[in-house]
């Protein structure tokens, strides 16, 4: 049985192997950006940051030898955010369940192969 060549791209196999290959110090670097971004705006650019932050990590991943590639924009996101917290707000908190739900699924519906 013959073994599958493995083709050389940068530092990556490109044999159906998955990894990510995102630093440390980028991550740190995104996250204060986020934080610094949400703390100026008062919490209104929240989406902006949360998507910035996303965008890095997934576009880091690598699954299967296929890159992701993350096309949500933060104002797609701060329409869904202001109506969910709107429901939250108005059920006294308990429809804040389900946004994590409701998040979860926005970023699947935006996040492809490159």
């Amino acid at each position: 049985m013959n073994k599958p060549t493995m083709e050389l791209t940068g530092n990556k196999t490109n044999d159906g192997e998955s990894y990510f290959d995102g630093g440390l110090l980028q991550y740190i670097g995104w996250r204060i950006l986020g934080f610094l971004v949400t703390v100026f705006t008062l919490g209104i650019c929240l989406p902006w940051s949360y998507t910035m932050i996303y965008r890095w990590k997934i576009e880091h991943t690598v699954i299967n030898g296929k890159r992701l590639k993350f096309n949500g924009t933060a104002i797609g996101l701060f329409g869904h955010w202001i109506k969910w917290w709107f429901f939250t707000v108005i059920t006294f908190g308990i429809y804040g369940f389900w946004v994590f739900i409701k998040l979860e699924k926005w970023k699947t519906k935006h996040t492809t192969f490159a």
